[in-house]
């Protein structure tokens, strides 16, 4: 195994426990400002987090990369450590593409129904639900 010095160890915890941890060479996140790449021995920083993808790029198997869908929260990095604490988190494995592709779709009703009633607190959170469930249909099928 690589040193620990030259690796970072990903971390992502939700309300409901830890979804991942597992050592990366790189783990690329999207904040706010955009892609935020980090490698081993990056300065410490924290980022706010935006819906979207997670990729990690495991030191137990190059080539490959991990790909976690993440529904907003933050990251921080300190010491070789990545933290991500979000909201919600599921990794492409564990992703149901049938379910993903049903809350879409009730996300597209809802927006239309807001849209319809002139409710812009509903059409919020129903543009949200389709950011979801568009990350998480990404991240299952690789699109």
């Amino acid at each position: 195994m690589a040193e620990l010095s030259n690796v970072v160890t990903v971390n992502i915890v939700t309300p409901n426990g830890l979804v991942y941890d597992h050592h990366a060479d790189l783990v690329v996140v999207k904040t706010i400002a955009g892609e935020l790449g980090i490698m081993a021995n990056h300065e410490p920083v924290v980022a706010p987090l935006v819906i979207g993808e997670v990729r990690v790029q495991r030191t137990d198997n190059p080539g490959h990369e991990d790909v976690i869908a993440v529904n907003g929260g933050f990251m921080e990095m300190s010491n070789n450590t990545a933290s991500i604490v979000a909201d919600s988190a599921e990794r492409e494995r564990d992703i149901d593409l049938t379910r993903a592709q049903a809350a879409r779709d009730r996300a597209q009703r809802r927006i239309e129904e807001a849209k319809s009633k002139a409710d812009p607190d509903e059409l919020q959170r129903a543009q949200v639900a389709l950011q979801r469930a568009i990350n998480r249909i990404h991240v299952k099928t690789g699109k």
